[in-house]
């Protein structure tokens, strides 16, 4: 019987710490620590949520950059990858498709390089993240369809460069969704 109740006591006391205390804690030291990304990091425009600074969306219009694919077709309730491994025929011929694709919204020659994060799926499919190479090569695109300058818009994507986590952590990266509504910012004010 004593081995019962201290079971029992065991079970209890551990479903109050770790389904009840901890996950309070981590809550309240979130909301603390990175308030912003503990409520999803969305992004407000003209008093109306516009998406999310974590999660990609699909841009198909050509007077926007462009987003990383994605299998899931940036749904965060349809998050994964392909799980196409790198010799996979069916992942090179997707790849080769989708590279023909941006070298023809784009305007390039049919054997110019084609940067992978515009061609390939994030893991998770909610990458809302290019690389700034990624970013550059489509300035030229957005800058004839909006009738900017080339420079101006180059100057954007620069401006929009969130550097490596700590200097070291990840990479160098361009928030998609962030860089488009200062896109349609600076065509306002033009």
């Amino acid at each position: 019987m004593g081995a019962i109740r201290r079971s029992l006591v065991m079970i209890i006391t551990l479903s109050i710490f770790t389904g009840l205390v901890y996950p309070l804690a981590m809550t309240g030291l979130a909301q603390a620590v990175f308030p912003s990304r503990a409520n999803g990091s969305i992004i407000i425009k003209d008093g109306v949520p516009v998406g999310s600074g974590l999660i990609g969306q699909a841009f198909t219009d050509a007077r926007y950059f462009s987003s990383r694919p994605s299998a899931g077709g940036n749904d965060a309730a349809n998050s994964g990858g392909t799980n196409y491994g790198g010799t996979s025929a069916k992942l090179q011929q997707q790849v080769s498709e989708k590279a023909a694709a941006v070298r023809e919204v784009n305007g390039w020659e049919a054997n110019r390089d084609v940067p992978s994060v515009l061609v390939t799926n994030s893991s998770s499919g909610l990458d809302p993240h290019l690389t700034p190479e990624a970013a550059y090569c489509q300035v030229e695109r957005i800058a004839k369809a909006r009738g900017l300058s080339i420079g101006q818009v180059r100057d954007l994507v620069t401006e929009h460069i969130e550097k490596a986590d700590l200097g070291v952590v990840g990479e160098d990266r361009v928030n998609v969704l962030k860089l488009n509504l200062a896109l349609d910012k600076l065509q306002q004010n033009q």
